[in-house]
């Protein structure tokens, strides 16, 4: 596989993974909730949790054209990737709407209670951004 073929990828897989809009997870940083949840680096009390650093990071990453892309953002994507699948496999049972779980997910641009969006550019999410997601009864089962 092409270093170019792996990158597509990577981004393929991050945009799947990441379900929240740049504006969307910047706002969401800002809260209580966003702030009190994850884990601290040892040694750093009280400081900024690594998911909420995450957040940050991937609002960069969402903002940038992907011809501006790095070896460490795509090693940040991959690891973005890795924490979604990882947790999401954990899901609690019942509501998961108030819960740290869904808190410290969304941290890293993933909101559980939202379907994933389609790729950036295509006409779906063009179309999804102007006119906003479709009633749930079109949305298909499970959605």
């Amino acid at each position: 596989m092409s270093r170019a073929d792996e990158g597509r990828d990577t981004y393929r897989e991050f945009t799947e993974a990441v379900n929240m809009k740049p504006g969307e997870l910047s706002r969401w940083l800002e809260t209580d909730e966003s702030k009190h949840v994850g884990w601290r680096k040892k040694g750093t009390s009280g400081g900024e949790s690594v998911g909420h650093e995450s957040g940050r990071k991937i609002i960069g990453l969402l903002r940038r054209k992907r011809t501006e892309f790095s070896e460490g953002d795509y090693r940040h994507m991959r690891k973005v990737v890795g924490y979604v699948r990882r947790h999401m496999a954990q899901r609690p049972s019942g509501d998961v709407r108030n819960t740290k779980w869904r808190w410290s997910l969304m941290n890293w641009g993933h909101d559980p209670l939202k379907a994933p969006l389609p790729a950036p550019g295509g006409r779906s999410r063009q179309a999804l951004e102007r006119h906003g997601a479709p009633p749930k009864e079109r949305r298909g089962p499970g959605r």
